[in-house]
């Protein structure tokens, strides 16, 4: 393949003639062989670092010290990539030392040189187009690049929100199904009071309504940018009036409602919002491993445990034991959950790790956010999908089990107190006997006594299954 030599502050480098990243994209390649992870992993990532581009562009255009044959084959450029177009060209790894210079730069080579065709000049010629003079104008690193995350996690969070709301209405829809089936509610893992499975579902479908609500807020404090701010929120190399217009184009290019930080040196430094964001996230996971848990624990069995529910059957469980299913879906979500909360661990150690002016550890915060975002959003689509809608009850174990318990005689303590209802608890341990049988036998209540103390409307009488919005 043909080589084209560039130079950067290190050196020179050949670069190949048909790639549109140029010497220090390669450079920083070679450097940071870390994770195998690049940044055309996330094109989520890349399109909202060249929106940034194109929103400075714009601006730099409009201040005049842009030429219009720049600024449209810089947006032209940007529009393509924005498509989809080029996003192998983004070669280096999520995580890197410099802050994110890299990835920066990566960028700006990539639009520069796509521009320079566009303009009718070759790959490299920077003569014409400069990745740092022109695409790079009225910029530096550590504005462009927290901006372009802050601006893809933005979007990320919808995608992952909507993913949620799927998953929340599985748990509504089995709420709705199962709200007739009478079972025992369980405290410390042992007998307490009824309920209905539908109650139970219906809690996870709050569940995750509130994790959504969580969420939407802390989606909220990414929307302040420190973009103009340029090296550590000074504004040097930017025009003065660069800061009057170019929340307004960042706005007009994401279509999103982005605001420029009252202080541009705090917000530079700041990466409170990513902890918020990671602790939500860290938040969800733990609630939906503790779901998770539930349901294994609900469905275990068949024989030998709960079987209150089935859970949909999706491959073999066992290489040595015919016939076994395994709950692998709640298994999996569990494992996503583990991963979430350690990566909030990470995204906590990197933003302490900051040191005056500046956060270098921003990449390694983006890598674990947007991991985390993907990774959730999977899981929650596969339980929707592939477990939760797919579930049954068995229905009279459920009711079998309510009648057996000792549990059942909580229901009577307002009617027959609190030592009655303790010895014939006592007494339906020892001998076996269900609780009706006993209160009968001993003559404590009559038979219609009891059956209208214990019909399902007056043993539970807690909230109604609503829909969740």
């Amino acid at each position: 393949m043909k080589k084209r030599l560039e130079h950067d502050l290190i050196g020179e480098k050949e670069v190949d003639c048909d790639a549109y990243y140029g010497v220090q994209s390669l450079r920083a390649k070679d450097n940071f062989n870390i994770t195998g992870v690049c940044l055309a992993s996330f094109p989520t990532f890349i399109n909202s670092l060249v929106k940034v581009k194109k929103a400075v562009c714009l601006a730099n255009f409009e201040l005049d010290i842009l030429s219009l044959e720049k600024k449209e084959a810089i947006c032209a450029a940007c529009d393509e990539i924005i498509s989809g177009k080029l996003h192998e060209q983004f070669i280096v790894d999520m995580v890197q030392g410099g802050a994110g210079t890299s990835t920066n730069m990566n960028v700006n080579e990539v639009i520069a040189n796509r521009a320079l065709e566009l303009m009718g000049h070759k790959k490299g010629e920077y003569q014409y187009m400069h990745p740092n003079n022109d695409v790079n104008l009225s910029q530096s690193t550590n504005d462009a690049y927290p901006t372009g995350l802050r601006v893809a996690l933005y979007e990320k969070i919808n995608e992952l929100i909507e993913s949620m709301k799927i998953l929340q209405n599985s748990f509504y829809k089995k709420a709705v199904e199962f709200k007739d089936v009478i079972k025992m509610g369980r405290t410390q893992l042992q007998d307490a009071v009824p309920m209905t499975m539908g109650q139970e579902f219906h809690t996870y479908a709050v569940m995750m309504e509130e994790d959504i609500n969580r969420l939407l807020g802390a989606q909220s404090s990414l929307r302040e940018i420190n973009l103009g701010g340029t090296a550590i929120g000074t504004g040097i190399n930017a025009p003065k009036k660069f800061l009057d217009i170019i929340e307004a184009k960042l706005q007009e290019v994401t279509n999103e409602p982005f605001v420029l930080a009252k202080d541009l040196v705090e917000a530079t430094q700041d990466t409170g919002a990513y902890m918020r964001i990671s602790g939500v996230f860290k938040r969800v996971a733990t609630k939906i491993s503790k779901i998770c848990n539930d349901l294994r624990l609900l469905s275990s069995g068949p024989v030998a445990g709960f079987n209150e529910i089935n859970l949909p059957g999706i491959q073999a469980g066992s290489s040595i034991m015919p016939g076994k299913i395994n709950p692998v879906i709640p298994e999996v979500v569990n494992q996503v959950a583990f991963q979430v909360i350690g990566s909030d661990l990470t995204i906590t150690l990197a933003s302490a790790g900051g040191q005056l002016q500046l956060n270098v550890f921003e990449p390694v915060i983006a890598y674990n956010l947007f991991n985390s975002i993907n990774m959730m959003k999977a899981a929650f689509e596969s339980l929707a999908t592939k477990c939760v809608d797919g579930i049954t009850a068995n229905k009279e174990h459920c009711h079998n089990l309510v009648i057996s318990s000792i549990g059942l005689v909580t229901a009577l303590n307002p009617y027959i107190g609190y030592e009655k209802s303790s010895m014939v608890a006592k007494e339906a341990m020892r001998t076996k006997k269900t609780i009706t049988q006993i209160v009968l036998e001993k003559k404590i209540l009559s038979e219609e006594e009891l059956k209208e103390i214990l019909k399902p409307e007056n043993m539970i009488r807690s909230n109604v299954i609503t829909k969740i919005e």
